[in-house]
């Protein structure tokens, strides 16, 4: 059995074996003095290297660099136990910090474990087990029950039910049967599933959202930023004002100066700040992600806690963006016979709402009865059906030829049906607000968002009624893409502004906002380029979760910065008067360390209200 050996608590342990056994030894001061250099250069040799490799890159200041200098200094002024034991308790220090941290990370990318190393692909007339980069798209491969899908693709044989919380945050299974597009990530349930691959791995929705979240530390804050200015001037000074110590204690003849110097030196070490900051960040895009909502940068969290406005597309973002037979009202024949009519009228139309009204009737269409066929831009269609002459189409169309019907005003758009002159009813063919829609406006307050928007290419009267539905005071219709972005450019110049949009169609507007959001982006490359937060689930809710989570990101760095410097600056009281000792420096600042990392890792796991 092969043991595995983690050589920086094997250095401590010896390290701290020959550090008590040359307690014993006190008398002999030879061997006292050899068994506390060993000790002390077993446990600090890698602290040497560090700091000679940083030196090297022009970095002359960190906590390394003022260890080596205070440990040293201590064997200078033959303070031999106390060099040891600060190098000891510093190393054991930062051995849990890096505990704490690999864990934290690791147990992040473990809620985006989406990759899988193979696939069941079809080898001939047999399914093989196969390293997952030899899969290519339009390749066919099986998933059996309980496995992951390796790859993004569409079901072409059996059905199942799947986890997708992985990638959308939603816990209730999602159904698949012949058709359905699968992501990779997606768990099987208890079916067996044959799918067609649409992507290769490295091109898979997996390794794009990996991709991302390893790489999301990259565009950090403010507030890590100026953590990063500050450590590189912190350090000089904090050397400039020991020495400084040295000086006044000399000219004074104060008791101990130069080991009051050296606990100032320890004390000061910034290694709360310069490891919780970052970690706090990672552990906020970790929570996003967990919650189904993929942040592309730490950065994100300033602007979303300084978030005043958020402006919404309509189509597709606050509504379904599916068009299909909401209602329909007949006078003289039955529903399902004006339904029938109005398919056969529009079968020859290319419009959208005749597509929506022939997807819904689904039914053969004999095209022998259809004669005489003509559309009327913007109206809607004259047609002979079974030698009926039907009239279909808006109002204007029906005041054109004369026929006497009911103006009507509900949500969607309406198809009036007039049959040898004579009003037969209407269609209604609409989109469908969603769900998460409806307290929206509501939720978006309570995070002090003080203004939402709506903008939409629909017109006036149908963004006006989703509008007032939505609780949305300002709205604005008939817009052209370019006249999304000038609108967007003229509300952006008094605040900071969210859009959240579907992601392709709304690329040039997402990449305009100071925040662009996509909306159920899921496999698409244009949201994943063009906006800043993808939801992975298209809920309307998790806009409200991420800023609540960039909200509890921002609180807990704030207090790990004030708890640590507060309690540096007491800490650094004392050591100037002389009231602290270098071990109990040591310990202050292992302990601030580690709770400013267990108050970070809080972001994972705290509940958002």
């Amino acid at each position: 059995m092969k043991i595995k050996v983690n050589f920086d608590i094997l250095k401590i342990f010896v390290s701290f074996i020959l550090f008590i056994l040359a307690l014993f030894f006190k008398d002999n001061n030879v061997l006292y003095f050899i068994l506390l250099l060993t000790s002390y250069f077993i446990v600090s040799f890698k602290v040497f290297i560090e700091a000679f490799q940083k030196v090297l890159k022009g970095n002359y200041f960190d906590e390394s660099n003022l260890m080596i200098i205070a440990t040293i200094s201590a064997f200078i002024i033959g303070e031999y136990p106390e060099a040891v034991m600060v190098m000891l308790l510093f190393e054991f220090g930062e051995y849990l910090s890096d505990l704490a941290v690999e864990n934290s990370k690791r147990s992040i990318v473990k809620l985006m474990d989406l990759r899988s190393d193979y696939v069941n692909l079809k080898k001939g007339d047999t399914f093989k087990k196969t390293d997952i980069n030899e899969a290519k798209a339009g390749d066919i491969f099986i998933v059996k029950p309980g496995e992951k899908f390796p790859l993004d693709g569409v079901i072409i044989q059996g059905k199942t039910e799947a986890d997708t919380s992985s990638l959308t945050g939603e816990s209730v299974p999602r159904k698949l049967v012949v058709g359905s597009e699968v992501l990779s990530g997606f768990v099987n349930g208890s079916g067996l599933v044959t799918v067609r691959a649409v992507s290769e791995a490295s091109s898979s929705m997996a390794s794009k959202i990996i991709n991302l979240l390893e790489s999301a530390d990259e565009k950090k804050t403010v507030t890590e930023k100026f953590i990063t200015r500050f450590s590189k001037i912190y350090t000089p000074i904090i050397l400039i004002l020991a020495v400084l110590i040295v000086l006044f204690g000399y000219l004074f003849e104060v008791k101990d100066y130069f080991y009051n110097a050296l606990v100032f030196l320890v004390t000061a070490c910034p290694c709360a700040l310069v490891i919780s900051v970052p970690l706090s960040f990672f552990c906020g895009v970790g929570r996003a992600s967990k919650e189904g909502i993929l942040i592309k940068g730490s950065n994100v969290f300033d602007s979303l806690t300084r978030l005043k406005t958020v402006i919404f597309d309509k189509t597709g973002t606050l509504t379904e963006g599916k068009f299909l037979v909401r209602e329909i009202f007949s006078n003289k024949v039955s529903s399902l016979e004006l339904l029938k009519l109005v398919a056969y009228g529009e079968y020859y139309s290319n419009h959208p709402l005749a597509k929506s009204i022939l997807a819904f009737y689904d039914k053969e269409i004999d095209e022998t009865k259809i004669k005489n066929f003509k559309e009327i831009s913007g109206e809607g269609v004259l047609v002979t059906v079974d030698s009926k002459k039907l009239v279909i189409g808006n109002e204007k169309l029906m005041e054109r030829e004369g026929v006497l019907f009911t103006n009507t005003t509900v949500f969607g758009k309406i198809v009036y049906v007039a049959c040898d002159g004579e009003y037969l009813g209407y269609l209604v063919v609409g989109d469908k607000i969603k769900n998460s829609a409806y307290n929206l406006v509501h939720e978006l307050r309570k995070v002090n968002v003080d203004k939402v928007v709506m903008l939409s290419g629909d017109s006036e009267d149908i963004c006006q009624k989703v509008a007032s539905k939505l609780d949305i005071t300002e709205y604005y219709s008939e817009l052209l893409p370019t006249d999304k972005v000038q609108k967007l450019k003229d509300i952006k110049k008094n605040s900071i502004v969210a859009f959240a949009g579907d992601g392709v169609n709304d690329a040039p507007v997402l990449k305009e906002a100071s925040i662009g959001i996509s909306m159920g982006g899921v496999g698409s490359d244009a949201a994943i380029e063009a906006s800043d937060i993808v939801i992975m689930h298209d809920d309307l809710e998790k806009i409200v979760t991420s800023i609540k989570i960039a909200h509890l990101t921002q609180k807990i760095v704030k207090f790990n910065i004030a708890f640590a410097l507060i309690f540096k600056f007491l800490m650094l009281i004392l050591a100037v008067f002389g009231l602290a000792k270098i071990w109990m420096a040591v310990v202050a600042d292992v302990g601030v360390t580690l709770f400013a990392i267990l108050n970070a890792l809080r972001i994972m796991k705290k509940k958002i209200l």
